[in-house]
């Protein structure tokens, strides 16, 4: 991983350079009613617990020696472009990211971002395990792994500016298919910008502000996985409950709902 530094927008940042807790230009994605509001106070409060109490520092992008498991996943690399191979077969029957996922169409509905999901909050996709179990095998050696995928951009796409909605997890990226020239396919991560290496890792807090491009005329791949912050009691507590109700939200219980309709045509018998 390479990456250059550039300036933040002031109206970007937090006081003293942290995490701010909203993105500007991109409105939050609304849920009305009461049982909503308080969870969202909630994970305000957790968001500045997790700050205080992380055992790994809160940096936008983390040395990958911090997380001594990363360079077992890079090792094993090809077995993963392996696999992916055999999905690419079919990249045109994947899913828009945002046709699965509300949150994702909240910050852009343009086509060009395809998944392949294996996990997300916990919840197996088993029939897409199935097709991939080398790559499931090898994710294993995540901790606290919450949600896993391949991730495909196409060539020119842009995912503008925004923040994760919550900093319980982090995110790690692994580069599977990474086209030439290099600096033409990034992610800006607060106010680091960093280019993907095929078989090296990028760890990073996603709820810094980020953006990633691909400004080439090829396929860029990776993949995609977010684990579970390493944190201090109280704040590993709360982050547990936080992660275990956060599946039965409405916008995860509709993503959930909608790929499983994708999943039953996709793997449907021939």
């Amino acid at each position: 991983m390479s990456d250059m530094a550039q300036e933040t927008p002031p109206a970007l940042q937090a006081q003293g350079g942290g995490q701010v807790f909203a993105t500007a230009g991109i409105a939050p994605l609304e849920r009305h009613g009461w049982r909503f509001r308080i969870f969202a106070a909630i994970i305000q409060g957790a968001e500045r617990l997790n700050l205080r109490y992380s055992k790994v520092g809160n940096p936008s992008v983390y040395d990958n020696a911090v997380f001594p498991w990363a360079l077992d996943i890079e090792r094993e690399w090809r077995a993963i472009c392996m696999e992916l191979e055999s999905v690419l077969v079919r990249k045109e029957e994947l899913p828009e990211f945002h046709d699965i996922a509300s949150d994702i169409a909240s910050i852009s509905k343009a086509p060009g971002w395809k998944t392949f999901l294996l996990v997300a909050y916990g919840v197996k996709s088993e029939r897409n395990i199935a097709l991939c179990p080398q790559t499931w095998r090898i994710l294993q050696k995540v901790p606290g792994l919450k949600s896993a995928m391949f991730s495909i951009f196409e060539p020119g796409k842009h995912l503008p500016a925004h923040r994760g909605p919550y900093n319980g997890l982090l995110r790690f990226h692994l580069g599977l298919i990474v086209p030439e020239p290099r600096d033409q396919v990034a992610i800006r991560v607060a106010d680091r910008i960093c280019h993907w290496e095929e078989g090296r890792a990028l760890i990073f807090d996603d709820a810094y502000e980020h953006e990633a491009w691909n400004k080439t005329d090829k396929l860029r791949v990776i993949l995609f996985v977010d684990f579970v912050k390493p944190l201090r009691f109280p704040a590993s507590a709360v982050n547990w409950l936080i992660l275990n109700i956060a599946v039965f939200t409405p916008f995860i219980r509709e993503g959930y709902s909608k790929h499983r309709q994708w999943e039953r045509s996709f793997h449907k018998e021939k």
